[in-house]
């Protein structure tokens, strides 16, 4: 069992997503920390993107913010690092495939492995073109996490079968952002991937409040949040660590019952 997947051995797995370097790659170090105090069970950290064509307008700004601050992928390695002295919680990188190749699959993916990165999401490469990374996965150990989303019916056999870490269950069609209703598809969905395997699912995009984590909880095994938190982190620029670390309990609480 890799790290990823023995996120949700304990129960149901809250999954904060934060951008690293919004507002400073400093206090993204302290948020990990936090935020793996107050029960987050996984984390996943953005490395910010000019084009991010999966995010909303949260995190877009989000990824200015960081991008502006002078935020770079070495710098995000250095910051795992040292996290890596505190803490094992279990980290994913969401990124796209563009900051990838410009640093190299091969030398990207071995330095994930040295650090202590966990695996990698990458939305804008879909499944069946993901032989750009996996080979480099595999070598070094890193989980390739795949996304379906309500367009994948008759892939997601395909996707399920072969999928590593945890399954990202996308909760509606669209890019991040926080939304007040979402589909009931993601239900079917699920219990699609159940029916071919026991990977852990973990559905996100949209949810932003803790009756809707619980919701979505009951349904998967893991609830993922970003824009919600994001938007806290912009509000409260370097002052948002505690209020951060509330909305995560206040999240877990929700997902246990």
């Amino acid at each position: 069992m890799s790290r990823l997947q023995g996120a949700f051995s304990g129960g149901k797995a809250f999954i904060p997503f934060i951008v690293a370097g919004d507002p400073s790659l400093e206090i993204t170090e302290q948020l990990v920390l936090k935020m793996a105090e107050a029960g987050a069970d996984l984390i996943e950290l953005g490395i910010p993107f000019s084009d991010p064509v999966a995010e909303g307008p949260v995190i877009q700004k989000a990824d200015s913010r960081a991008l502006s601050a002078g935020t770079t992928t070495d710098g995000i390695f250095n910051m795992v690092e040292n996290i890596r002295k505190f803490s094992d919680v279990p980290l994913a990188l969401m990124t796209y495939a563009n900051p990838v190749f410009s640093y190299g699959a091969d030398r990207f993916i071995k330095k994930c492995r040295n650090v202590g990165v966990d695996g990698i999401i990458v939305p804008d490469v879909p499944f069946e073109e993901r032989e750009e990374f996996l080979p480099y996965c595999l070598k070094y150990d890193i989980d390739f996490v795949s996304m379906i989303a309500p367009t994948s019916r008759s892939r997601i056999k395909m996707i399920a079968k072969e999928s590593q870490g945890f399954l990202y269950c996308v909760s509606s069609m669209g890019v991040t952002g926080v939304r007040d209703n979402i589909g009931i598809e993601i239900g079917d969905m699920i219990k699609d991937v159940r029916r071919i395997s026991h990977i852990p699912c973990a559905i996100g995009f949209g949810i932003s409040i803790p009756e809707q984590a619980a919701k979505m909880g009951k349904l998967a095994d893991g609830v993922i949040v970003g824009s919600a938190i994001v938007k806290i982190i912009e509000n409260h620029g370097a002052d948002c660590i505690p209020h951060v670390v509330d909305f995560v309990r206040a999240m877990k609480r929700a997902i246990k019952g």
